[in-house]
């Protein structure tokens, strides 16, 4: 029988690791009355005190996701990734949300943790500046406010709405985008909340956090133009904007010379932007880190949003 306010923690990855060692010690430790934590490795771990496991074999992220909820027992599912850990407020801040019948669903910030390394610290300070846009609000904010778009590293959400709407199975990054368009089409709310917290160690720089957004990128540029409902934003094309300012800037100024001194005013005001944002991390060991991996961001994405947006399907 579900118990009103009880949460179960649904956890997917591929193999046992410390991180999923770290998110399972976490979400013992949390200041919550009711919950059930559930692991969704791809073979079988062996067993863990106190945790439900249930190997899925190797499936994508929402596929685990939906095997998980129908061995859910709470009235909310909440889901976390592996290589990330709540704070230990996390359930108990979440459900506070739900008071509102209308609420779906609601999340929060993804902090970097403190003993991450200067690499990694750098990757996530770029995804909480505001050079990449909205997402530092997630950041930012004093109080809870609307959301359409909300991660899965950190999305709580009613049961009986998530067995209506499905975690989409095909797609991966971009199915949480797809699950709050579902909840968008029932009509209901969800919220970003600041004081729901988790930490979020981030692959670190360069390559590792360029080949995420890369992926991230090409997923929002398809999705831009086949969901459009909560894709299809200004912010998502600015950095494709830039690429392609600096690749029609260069072919301009060459037949054009006086343009030279339009393009560069204009890369000196970017340039300037990143540094303002870079110089705002306080910390002078990431300064470089972050001003240069903020340009390689945001040209990284933005070729391949234009990549996504000219797909007609992404195959994995």
């Amino acid at each position: 029988m579900i118990k009103s306010g009880s949460v179960s923690i649904i956890i997917p990855f591929k193999e046992y690791n410390e991180f999923v060692k770290e998110c399972i010690e976490g979400c013992k430790s949390l200041d919550y009355h009711d919950f059930e934590i559930i692991l969704l490795p791809d073979h079988s771990i062996g067993d863990i005190e106190g945790v439900k496991i249930v190997p899925t074999g190797e499936e994508t992220p929402g596929r685990k996701r939906n095997i998980g909820v129908t061995h859910a027992r709470g009235e909310y599912c909440a889901f976390i990734d592996d290589d990330a850990y709540p704070r230990g407020d996390w359930l108990r801040n979440a459900i506070k949300s739900f008071s509102d019948p209308e609420v779906a669903a609601t999340g929060g910030p993804g902090i970097t943790p403190l003993n991450d390394n200067l690499m990694q610290n750098a990757s996530g300070y770029i995804l909480s500046s505001f050079m990449v846009g909205g997402l530092s609000s997630r950041y930012d904010e004093k109080k809870a406010k609307i959301s359409d778009d909300i991660h899965s590293c950190n999305f709580i959400t009613r049961k009986s709405v998530v067995e209506e709407v499905l975690w989409n199975e095909k797609y991966w990054p971009g199915e949480d985008t797809l699950m709050c368009r579902g909840i968008n089409g029932l009509g209901k709310k969800m919220l970003e909340d600041p004081n729901v917290v988790i930490y979020h160690h981030r692959r670190p720089l360069f390559i590792p956090h360029l080949r995420q957004l890369s992926r991230f990128g090409m997923h929002r540029g398809f999705f831009a133009k086949k969901f459009p409902e909560n894709s299809l934003k200004l912010t998502y094309f600015i950095p494709s904007l830039l690429v392609l300012l600096l690749v029609v800037g260069s072919v301009l100024s060459y037949f054009y010379p006086s343009f030279r001194m339009i393009l560069f005013g204009m890369i000196s005001i970017y340039i300037g932007l990143a540094f303002v944002s870079a110089f705002l991390s306080r910390d002078i060991k990431m300064i470089l880190p972050v001003l240069f991996g903020t340009i390689l961001t945001h040209l990284t994405y933005g070729v391949y949003f234009l990549v996504g947006l000219c797909k007609k399907e992404l195959v994995r």
